[in-house]
């Protein structure tokens, strides 16, 4: 027996497997709130030059010959100094520091260590390097699974983003904050694609994907609940710890988090796999076949030729449909945290936004689950478009109405999420068994320097606020033209080898591979299995 006919003898999404979802579901809940809070402990307020209270500012006044436009004196970065012939003043810089509006925040970091002005591009820096420590977290944390269990590094994980992020509370000075942010960042890759494999690999085929919109649904949970926690805690500092504290609540993780099951047998600890399986099945109500079965199971999947990247590009077919896939993760990623993180420009209440924009994120996967199974291409294509058009006609909105600008957002937040949950199980199906796992992998990899590149397109909105959207609407316009030059997989036989897409006319008139109708049945073949084993890695990065 292969281990998928051993999954669904003890059931495959039985009341095991569905516990075991509970626990991978809330660490999502932290891991929104910590890829979000910067919208909150990063924010600007209004500000101006210290100094400029109303003893000060008469003052100002009464040494300046004749009349003066007493709204200059407000300018953020630059305070009137010596009076000038023809009742001006010469603008100098602000020499004793700001002073800021607390009547939505009551300190940020932006407040604290006086991100404004010339320093204005640190706080963007932060966001940048945070998304950065994604990447490499991923590479690292992905790697120590693979040698010491997914488990192992889950639970590593989780302790050390519990204890960088409430270390990131007491951060001295923005250096010391940017280094442990990026350590957050890090810790929080390993959470992702541990607790998403863990749980693909104790799962039906079947039921993969539906499992997997779960925590979707949980980290859009956590992105709603964070718009209560800061509307609750204004202090920067609090609200990081009160975001990161609750972590230290899942030691109890060490006890009821198990190892996974394939991940023991494919290392040869075969007396520990059959322990847990044989739990599952009494969980589950089931019995566990012989144990002279399970000690002779073959993981399947493991290649017998070594592919490289190279793989990826070295054919024409193949070179055009990665380059394609890869732009269109890039374009997602950039564009929804290029929305995400510029949430507090649209000008109208913040905590209520960040709200919406969390509750968007359920009917855009909802819709996903109606509308995927009848089209790849074309759901791809619509829903990178709506994000593209609504970041567009954005700009048309007259001045005065940020209502309409603010309801644009949530349609092209809606779309591109949408378009996100799309691409991550498109690209598992065009890419060919022997380098799937290779090519999302280096699809993830655009996908996070879009996400390094969000937050310093949101910057240029300080120079010319138009800048941003067009990038963001352009790109995912360009994305769905690219995307019909894509193949259509829906109910498709998948690619197997680099040949197979070379001649996907002929695989179209192969019929679609069968595909189980319930979790208690034999699982599909090698290809299949492992089609959907990191389709939710990229989701939340």
């Amino acid at each position: 027996m292969n281990f998928d006919q051993i999954l669904s003898a003890i059931g495959g999404f039985g009341r095991y497997q569905k516990i075991l979802y509970v626990w991978i579901c809330l660490p999502q809940i932290l891991l929104a709130f910590h890829m979000m809070v910067s919208i909150f402990t990063g924010a600007t307020p209004p500000h101006r030059c210290r100094g400029f209270n109303s003893s000060s500012v008469a003052a100002d006044l009464s040494s300046v010959p004749g009349s003066v436009n007493f709204s200059l004196l407000y300018s953020p970065c630059s305070s009137t100094g010596v009076p000038l012939q023809d009742n001006r003043t010469e603008r100098v810089p602000c020499g004793r520091g700001w002073v800021y509006s607390q009547d939505t925040f009551q300190s940020t970091t932006v407040t604290e260590w006086d991100l404004v002005c010339d320093k204005a591009g640190l706080n963007s820096l932060g966001s940048s390097i945070y998304m950065f420590g994604l990447l490499v977290g991923s590479v690292l944390f992905g790697a120590m699974a693979d040698r010491y269990g997914r488990r192992f590094v889950l639970l590593l994980s989780i302790a050390l983003q519990t204890v960088f992020g409430v270390a990131v509370a007491f951060a001295p000075n923005f250096l010391v904050y940017m280094i442990l942010r990026f350590l957050v960042g890090a810790t929080i890759s390993g959470v992702i694609i541990n607790a998403f494999v863990l749980g693909t690999e104790w799962t039906c085929t079947k039921r993969r994907m539906l499992a997997g919109i779960i925590t979707d649904y949980a980290f859009g949970l956590g992105y709603m609940l964070l718009a209560g926690v800061a509307y609750l805690i204004r202090d920067w500092r609090k609200l990081q710890l009160a975001i990161s504290a609750p972590g230290f609540l899942l030691i109890f993780y060490i006890w009821v988090v198990p190892h996974s099951a394939r991940w023991l047998l494919a290392n040869d600890r075969r007396e520990e796999a059959i322990a847990l399986l044989r739990k599952a099945a009494l969980v589950n109500g089931r019995v566990l076949p012989p144990v002279t079965q399970v000690e002779k199971c073959e993981i399947i999947g493991r290649r017998t030729q070594s592919y490289s990247a190279v793989d990826l590009v070295r054919t024409p077919q193949m070179r055009k449909r990665a380059l394609i896939l890869f732009y269109i993760w890039f374009v997602n990623v950039l564009v929804y945290y290029g929305l995400s993180l510029g949430v507090s420009r649209l000008g109208t209440d913040l905590y209520l936004n960040q709200f919406v924009f969390g509750l968007v994120e359920i009917p855009a996967r909802t819709l996903v689950l109606l509308v995927l199974p009848r089209s790849r291409r074309l759901s791809q294509t619509g829903f990178l478009a709506i994000g593209g058009l609504a970041c567009l006609l954005m700009l048309t909105v007259p001045e005065g109405q940020p209502n309409v600008v603010t309801g644009l957002a949530m349609l092209g937040k809606f779309g591109i999420t949408a378009s996100f949950a799309v691409i991550y199980v498109y690209t598992a199906e065009i890419f060919p068994t022997v380098i799937r796992q290779t090519g999302i992998g280096v699809s993830c990899m655009f996908a996070r320097i879009g996400g390094v590149l969000a937050p310093i397109i949101n910057m240029l909105d300080t120079h010319n606020s138009t800048i941003p959207l067009v990038i963001f609407g352009i790109s995912p316009l360009l994305g769905a033209v690219l995307a019909l030059a894509l193949p259509e997989t829906a109910n498709r036989p998948l690619p197997d080898t680099v040949e197979d897409v070379e001649n996907w006319d002929m695989m179209r008139s192969l019929p679609a591979k069968d595909n189980p109708e319930k979790c208690e049945s034999v699982s599909q073949s090698a290809s299949s299995t492992e089609e959907l084993e990191l389709q939710h890695l990229a989701s939340q990065i």
